[in-house]
């Protein structure tokens, strides 16, 4: 069974930064790719980035140009960088793993305040 476990969430102020990684427990090698969601209370789960196992990235609109997500393969761990953070990027954020099923982890909040 892997596991995601992620990390690096908390509060900050807008205009801040805070970086999250996700360590999974297997070869990240292994996964067709691995990204971040969000879900904000009483919204969907949205992509907010992922990264595919030739280094691809893809990225939601709404965070292009102030997150990039990035893997460190020996240590198995995605990394998602946020900058320029604003109240909108409040959310709960998800690292999900995409093998032959879907992996997630249980989430980091990440709460930025005006």
């Amino acid at each position: 069974q892997v596991q995601l476990v992620e990390s690096g969430g908390g509060l900050v102020q807008a205009g801040g930064s805070l970086r999250l990684s996700c360590a999974a427990s297997a070869s990240i090698f292994s996964f067709r790719a691995m990204g971040w969601y969000r879900q904000a209370p009483g919204k969907q789960r949205d992509l907010v980035a992922r990264i595919a196992s030739n280094g691809g990235t893809a990225y939601g609109d709404s965070v292009k140009g102030r997150f990039t997500i990035s893997r460190d393969n020996a240590e198995n761990t995605v990394y998602l960088q946020m900058n320029s953070l604003t109240p909108e990027d409040t959310a709960v954020y998800y690292c999900n793993a995409l093998g032959y099923r879907a992996y997630w982890g249980q989430g980091t909040q990440v709460t930025v305040s005006s």
